[in-house]
């Protein structure tokens, strides 16, 4: 019987990271949800032969069920450009990753994926190959003509941010009333239609310490959040900010909070990853897409050692089937 959910895809990032080691992993438990890996499968062969792993992989159809079983893997194959070597960068296989990243994008926007599930990249050595690549984020608006906004979640907390991966000397001019009104209403749209969060209860950090301290410590907040937030509360949006980073992540604010919205990443990511690295998954709102990914980098010092732990790969999965069973569900 062929499955009547569309399979779910996973792209291992970059081959000489852990993203092959946590397909194999993934591979050796039953599934209840089908899911279709889109990379090389030489490379999951060899990775499992390193892990001393059975694998045994069946090649994507779009007319045949999907494999659910332990050990067994359908996978989308696309070759490497160069030999991937577990733990050693090749900016030869760039354009690979790049690659697998767009195909499996392609196919969830034809329906024949029913969303996109990410593994760890290296920017660093994407553009050592002469690509602009800021993220995953920046390339797959790109790739669908649309406005991402980032968002991890955890248990207990989920954390959007305004800007994405900017350099902090950037971030200031980036956050305009026009952009921040922007992150906020496809925010608040998407807790509202993908989480089913009817009313959404939104705590908005300031840019600056004290969130600006009346303008002493900076004009962002009286100039640009501000504004911002009020234009958006006269809709009807429960807005409470802008606040104080440093204290807006304690648990008397956080309790009656269904996001926050951080205005740089690492203004709110260190505190989420803080409590839930392992169990976090990065979810992008404002796609035509589903698309969560690992909460990790790709940690060369653990590929092929069958070290690393997969809990964000799963959390990412599961976040990815529940959003698709949310978006069908009557």
């Amino acid at each position: 019987m062929i499955d009547q959910q569309a399979p779910l895809a996973f792209t291992p990032g970059d081959p000489a990271g852990v993203g092959p080691d946590l397909c194999v992993q993934l591979a050796q438990q039953e599934r209840d949800y089908p899911l279709v890996a889109v990379c090389s499968a030489e490379m999951l062969y060899a990775r499992a032969e390193r892990l001393t792993l059975p694998l045994s992989i069946n090649h994507f159809d779009p007319s045949a069920p999907v494999s659910r079983m332990a050990g067994s893997l359908t996978v989308f194959p696309m070759d490497l450009h160069a030999p991937a070597e577990p733990g050693r960068l090749n900016k030869s296989n760039a354009a690979y990753v790049l690659e697998t990243l767009t195909q499996a994008t392609q196919y969830c926007m034809d329906g024949q994926f029913s969303a996109l599930v990410t593994g760890p990249i290296h920017k660093g050595i994407i553009n050592d190959a002469g690509f602009s690549f800021s993220g995953h984020t920046e390339f797959l608006a790109e790739l669908t003509t649309s406005y991402p906004v980032m968002m991890l979640t955890c248990p207990g907390l989920r954390v959007a941010l305004a800007t994405t991966h900017l350099p902090l000397k950037d971030v200031s001019a980036a956050i305009t009333q026009t952009s921040l009104g922007q992150v906020i209403n496809i925010l608040h749209r998407d807790l509202v239609a993908r989480f089913g969060i009817p009313n959404p209860h939104i705590l908005v950090c300031g840019l600056n310490p004290h969130a600006g301290e009346g303008g002493h410590l900076g004009m962002e907040e009286i100039d640009t959040i501000i504004p911002t937030l009020n234009r958006l509360r006269d809709r009807g949006m429960q807005l409470v900010g802008p606040l104080p980073a440093d204290t807006l992540f304690t648990p008397s604010h956080l309790e009656q909070a269904d996001a926050v919205l951080a205005m740089y990443h690492d203004q709110g990511l260190p505190v989420l990853k803080h409590l839930g690295f392992g169990n976090a998954v990065n979810i992008t709102l404002g796609l035509p897409i589903i698309r969560t990914s690992v909460d990790h980098g790709t940690a060369l010092d653990l590929a092929g050692t069958g070290k690393a732990n997969p809990g964000s790969l799963y959390t990412a999965i599961e976040a990815a089937n529940q959003l698709v069973l949310a978006t069908h569900r009557p």
